[in-house]
């Protein structure tokens, strides 16, 4: 097993909230893989970009799909939103994480094998393909999610605020919603902004048929770095998973170790 794949503070973020496997008294068979020797498949598949049969078990421990099967029950069991929201409580309570201000911000990815979420790309000449839509708090993202190519970037702010989890690790409730949002023109939609201010948040989002020039690019320019940061899992970079709920596991996933390297610089 690659041990440098899964470091040991990752592990002990991710057991406590693994399934417990049920026994099998009658026709046992084969013992299962372990959990901790198939995480590793799992995170080899996006950090390489390879597919999941190409997974080298002499490598990492395991077949590719061992990795994809294991990968398949933590998904429905809901193991990547829980790991994804426990991060920022650890970042708030070390005083890395202030919510304040937060960018969003929209990134197309093609999807060579279709399945959920795909849409025709109005930028792509109609290739069918995906969007990332992300919420980030200078450099720690709160909130990921997955839609079809076609759908506008605004469509998925509201809902990204609902995604952000209740963030504890101070005295008082947990903060769920950011003061001020940064966000390009693509936002720029009295509905939404009314929207906002209704929510107490507000909304800092260049203006429509203005030029160029606002000067937010260089407040919202982090959300443009994280998305280079989670797109350096190569695997990210074009959907190759039909199951939209799996490659939203992938991205979760590599949410929490971009988040749990600002945890570990502040060691």
């Amino acid at each position: 097993m690659n041990v440098n794949l899964v470091p040991d503070d990752l592990w002990d973020r991710i057991a406590p909230l693994l399934p417990a496997r049920p026994r099998r008294h009658r026709h046992p068979g084969r013992l299962p893989v372990p959990d901790r020797v198939a995480l590793p498949g799992i995170i080899y598949v996006p950090r390489k970009g390879v597919v999941w049969r190409d997974v080298p078990s002499e490598v990492v421990g395991c077949s590719g799909v061992t990795a994809w099967r294991r990968l398949r029950d933590w998904t429905e069991a809901g193991v990547g939103p829980r790991l994804h929201a426990a991060l920022p409580t650890e970042m708030r309570r070390s005083d890395l994480l202030e919510l304040d201000d937060c960018s969003v911000g929209g990134s197309h990815v093609r999807a060579l094998k279709g399945g959920d979420h795909v849409g025709a790309s109005p930028v792509d000449r109609a290739r069918p393909g995906s969007k990332h839509h992300l919420i980030d708090r200078h450099g720690t993202p709160l909130a990921v999610s997955v839609t079809g190519r076609n759908r506008h970037d605004v469509t998925q702010l509201l809902p990204l605020l609902d995604a952000v989890p209740p963030i504890r690790g101070r005295r008082g409730r947990p903060r769920r919603k950011p003061r001020r949002v940064y966000a390009d023109r693509g936002y720029d939609f009295d509905k939404y902004l009314r929207l906002l201010w209704k929510r107490g948040i507000k909304p800092i989002i260049a203006r429509r048929g203005v030029a160029h020039g606002s000067g937010l690019g260089k407040v919202r320019w982090v959300v443009e770095r994280a998305f280079a940061w989670l797109h350096q899992f190569k695997r990210l970079r074009i959907r190759y998973e039909r199951r939209a709920d799996l490659h939203q596991g992938l991205l979760e996933l590599a949410c929490s170790i971009i988040c749990l390297r600002r945890l570990r610089r502040s060691f």
